[in-house]
């Protein structure tokens, strides 16, 4: 098997990279990797933070490409015990443990050394998404992430944990999960609270960690356009309010106006025009929310969106309030996901922050520290 070399610079951060010359299987299982020094131990890298965020020894820092595993911090490992403790019929045993939400037994086997960072033979989940199925996920889920679980290891299908419990998010965000790791189809935990109709309060959660706004689907559905398509004015209140845009238009060139107009949601288009949507948009049919309401049949509809007032828009007043403890900006994981082409693996939208947070972006992010400027030698 040949190798190459190859340099990439983006971001200000230059990338030496030896890579095998076949894509790397599972890519968006694979991080960047500091190995430990100074007495202190090694660790993954969080996609979502910027690396000039991370103290390096020197003005080179050496960083590993690795497939993600537990980071082991006891010095008196037993490599035969773990070995077999590894077995496929222990992996079982582990994962029907978390099935029956015994966290003791989950947590001593954690203890005892074994890495909660695999697939289960038959499904492809990861235990992390398994545990967020179960009745009581909060305590299992805990005991993982101390147990060495990684919260941006992914399942087969290429989802995290917070993909698979949008419903069930506090814990896993409260844990440090980003609410910006994308799935294999490019699609955000926030954006999934909108199309399974989750409870408000998770969509709401999500964007008060950060959550990046914008996102689309392969026919242009942003989240805006799916929560009037199913109707969520409650959802859809707080997507525009963290800064949504109201005009965006999808691949036909529909602006979720035009989507509440052919699918009749009243609750959802009048507050749209409360807060100020623009009624006489386009699609590429030539086509405005008005018209496309008459051709639908939904006249009553179309007459509201005709006679609304403009003096009855009321924009909101004040940018809206995120968790102080969260990081918002580009991570290196999208800067990853472009070098090795695989998944989009957790990469922020091309428009990373909405209206409403641009401020507090741009002062958070406008002053890069000369460890923007690190070189990196990652290696397969």
């Amino acid at each position: 098997m040949t190798r190459k070399q190859c340099k990439v610079t983006y971001a200000g951060v230059t990338f030496f990279t030896s890579i095998r010359e076949q894509e790397l299987k599972e890519s968006f299982n694979y991080g960047l990797f500091c190995p430990p020094s100074n007495g202190k131990a090694g660790k993954f890298l969080d996609e979502e933070r910027r690396l000039g965020d991370y103290p390096f020894n020197g003005p080179v820092g050496y960083l590993e490409l690795k497939y993600k595993r537990r980071v082991y911090k006891m010095l008196n490992l037993d490599e035969r015990q773990l070995k077999a403790l590894h077995t496929r019929a222990n992996l079982r045993r582990f994962l029907e443990c978390i099935n029956g939400g015994q966290v003791e037994k989950v947590a001593k086997m954690c203890a005892k050394g074994l890495d909660p960072n695999f697939h289960c033979q038959e499904t492809g989940e990861t235990p992390l998404t398994i545990a967020t199925g179960t009745k009581k996920p909060n305590k299992l889920l805990i005991a993982l992430v101390n147990g060495g679980a990684l919260l941006d290891y992914r399942t087969r299908d290429g989802a995290t944990a917070l993909h698979r419990a949008v419903e069930r998010g506090h814990t896993l965000l409260e844990l440090g999960a980003s609410p910006n790791y994308r799935d294999t189809k490019g699609l955000t935990p926030v954006y999934l609270s909108v199309t399974r109709k989750t409870e408000p309060k998770i969509c709401e959660a999500l964007l008060h960690d950060h959550a990046t706004l914008g996102i689309q689907d392969s026919q242009g559905w942003q989240e805006v356009h799916q929560a009037c398509r199913n109707g969520l004015v409650h959802h859809l209140e707080h997507l525009l309010f963290y800064g949504a845009d109201m005009d965006g238009q999808n691949a036909s060139g529909n602006t979720p106006l035009h989507v509440c107009a052919v699918n009749n949601q009243e609750a959802c288009a009048r507050m749209l025009l409360f807060r100020g949507a623009n009624r006489g948009a386009l699609n590429y049919a030539n086509q405005t929310p008005y018209q496309v309401a008459v051709i639908a049949g939904n006249l009553e509809l179309a007459e509201m969106i005709q006679n609304y007032k403009s003096e009855d828009i009321v924009p909101f007043r004040g940018p809206p309030r995120y968790n102080p403890r969260r990081r918002s900006g580009l991570g290196w994981g999208s800067t990853l996901s472009r070098i090795y082409g695989g998944p989009p693996s957790p990469c922020p939208s091309e428009h990373p922050f909405s209206s409403a947070s641009s401020s507090l972006s741009e002062g958070s992010s406008s002053h890069r520290s000369h460890e923007d400027d690190i070189s990196i030698v990652t290696v397969s």
